[in-house]
């Protein structure tokens, strides 16, 4: 039996605004930065999802962000996670690692 892509699809969408968070925990992001991460782990495919995300948490207070100036090119959108933000990551994080052990201690039985 295989998974239903919807039923991934949700549980990843479930869980991306705790990983941005969690990107974010220790500095500042361009945006294709935090794809490229999410993509290698596997957590987004659709880059499109990510924008509005980031929107979100931003006017949830969550996040800011600020322009720099890029040698590459136009300027550059960096994230940072904010006070707030750090705040709900840590009560994620306590969640996160309750749901995991209680997932695993039901799944373990034999």
């Amino acid at each position: 039996m295989t998974i239903n892509s919807n039923i991934e699809s949700q549980m990843r969408k479930g869980v991306l605004e705790f990983c941005i968070l969690s990107i974010l925990e220790n500095n500042k992001s361009y945006a294709s930065d935090i794809i490229k991460q999410l993509k290698d782990a596997k957590l987004i495919v659709v880059e499109g999802t990510l924008y509005p995300l980031l929107t979100r948490m931003k006017n949830s207070g969550l996040l800011s962000y600020h322009w720099e100036e890029s040698k590459q090119g136009p300027p550059r959108k960096y994230y940072s996670i904010t006070n707030e933000g750090k705040n709900f990551q840590k009560q994620l994080s306590k969640t996160w690692e309750n749901m995991v052990s209680s997932v695993n201690t039901i799944t373990n039985k034999n």
